[in-house]
């Protein structure tokens, strides 16, 4: 059985995890007390129906309860079920205005009223962080759309958990703020930017005119070679030390053009290497 365990931080988009893990053939059981996993996870061994994916989510809406998801995930451990833990973050200042925007409570609110928002978050953030620690993948949702978040799940959980790293290459404009989930982080600004140029300002790093405007410079033809030796060289170090997730971001002004196009040629140079890899465009339609 592959087994998820998801958690993190209440506004992050748990709710939108779920239901990318249910398209993909996940049975997935919300806001579970953590000391019933384990007896949870034995019906389901013992059952007649066959539960090949299960994703259980467990968070601060069981309030002290929740200190309890270590000792239920040493239990499994002794029972040798294996399991992934999943982590959902965002930065504090978009979950602010996620709970502007959908006028919901905070669920930590219904324990202690006095407290503002803000303050509320960062006692959230403390409780969390042993979880955030052990996750074996953590999504940062912040500037993710909906399809992008989705597809991020997708690429880490569709086929068969395996015991390889998940690599993502993601584009992003440094002006709408760098991914927080980022390992590698490469600036691509130094290069001649498309967008001043009038008849590629509206393209992007994936129409041909973008590309072939970005490589006609010396500047990145020298750039390249550099940018896919490290990383095709860094790739199996990872793999080695254990890491399950790698997240590859490239950075431009808008994330429209320059970034496009460098996360391209990495994503390829990845996927040549045989490893598998997933790329992203985040601010490409900002």
């Amino acid at each position: 059985m592959q087994l998820v365990i998801v958690t993190g931080m209440s506004g992050a988009g748990k709710s939108r995890v779920i239901d990318s893990l249910e398209d993909i053939g996940f049975f997935c059981v919300d806001n579970m007390t953590p000391k019933l996993i384990p007896t949870f996870v034995r019906l389901l061994n013992d059952s007649a129906e066959v539960r090949e994916k299960v994703a259980i989510v467990a968070d601060v809406r069981l309030g002290g309860s929740f200190s309890h998801l270590f000792s239920a995930l040493e239990e499994l451990k002794t029972m040798e079920c294996e399991y992934k833990v999943l982590f959902v973050d965002a930065d504090n200042e978009v979950i602010l205005r996620r709970y502007q925007e959908t006028r919901r409570k905070h669920p930590l609110l219904k324990f202690d009223t006095s407290k503002p928002l803000v303050e509320i978050l960062m006692q959230e953030r403390e409780m969390l962080k042993d979880a955030r620690n052990i996750a074996d993948y953590v999504i940062d949702s912040s500037y993710l759309s909906m399809a992008q978040l989705k597809e991020r799940v997708a690429t880490l959980f569709f086929e068969d958990v395996a015991r390889t790293m998940k690599i993502t290459v993601l584009s992003f404009g440094f002006k709408y703020g760098a991914p927080k989930d980022s390992d590698l982080v490469f600036d691509v600004r130094c290069l001649p930017n498309p967008f001043y140029v009038p008849e590629l300002k509206n393209q992007t790093g994936l129409d041909q005119p973008v590309y072939d405007y970005v490589m006609s410079f010396d500047e990145a033809k020298n750039l390249e070679p550099k940018l896919t030796d490290l990383v095709t060289y860094l790739v199996p170090l990872y793999i080695s030390e254990g890491k399950s997730q790698l997240t590859i971001s490239v950075g431009c002004t808008g994330g429209k053009h320059r970034s496009v196009v460098f996360a391209e040629i990495i994503y390829n140079a990845i996927k040549e290497k045989g490893f598998k890899v997933s790329v992203s465009h985040r601010d490409i339609n900002r």
